[in-house]
């Protein structure tokens, strides 16, 4: 496993500028899924404004890009309700309680891919939407994968991709292959991968 860096500003610094001031904070809106809060801010040049948020829920979540032996990417195809279509993406999934990232990492490979990971290479904490989202993500490189299902919580059994990795750039070009965090980790994985440090590992 590999320590988790800490959060800095561009190129590595980091960022002293004063954060603005949450002057108030209350829930606007609330569902079973969601929470919607406003924010009234003051920023340190004294010009006020009053934003709008998802806040986080549960406990984070993980996405995982699983190299098999092939060198490929296991990727999976489901149905996004946001986008009313299926599209190709990485296996993800909610932290449970009581779990660390790894062991949701772990988890949900089993469930959505029915492959578990000897190795976890950790690449990266991601925000899903700064301007209106609290939540974030953790990435990982899942390497010597063996086979091991679980039971996951999907409406339908999700259809396992294999593609090279050598073929990242026709892969994000797929019209099927739309979101944007899946599209990052790949590329910073294949970054990773191509490493001194990758390759020793």
């Amino acid at each position: 496993m590999t320590e988790h860096p800490k959060h800095s500003g561009p190129h590595g610094e980091n960022n002293n500028h004063p954060k603005p001031v949450i002057q108030a904070q209350h829930v606007v809106a609330r569902s079973h899924l969601f929470t919607v809060e406003s924010l009234e801010m003051e920023f340190s040049n004294g010009v006020k404004r009053t934003y709008e948020r998802l806040a986080s829920g549960g406990h984070g979540a993980v996405m995982m890009v699983p190299i098999d032996e092939n060198d490929q990417v296991l990727l999976i195809r489901e149905y996004g309700v946001g986008i009313e279509d299926y599209t190709l993406t990485l296996p993800k999934g909610a932290v449970d309680l009581g779990e660390t990232i790894e062991q949701a990492a772990n988890r949900e490979l089993k469930e959505e891919i029915g492959r578990g990971a000897h190795d976890l290479h950790y690449l990266k904490s991601m925000s899903l939407s700064p301007s209106y989202m609290k939540s974030s993500i953790d990435i990982f490189v899942a390497q010597n994968l063996y086979e091991e299902s679980l039971q996951g919580d999907e409406p339908e059994p999700l259809e396992v991709v294999p593609w090279p990795l050598s073929k990242l750039d026709e892969l994000v070009n797929q019209a099927d292959m739309t979101e944007g965090r899946a599209i990052a980790a790949l590329y910073m994985a294949k970054a990773w991968l191509e490493s001194d440090q990758g390759k020793a590992g």
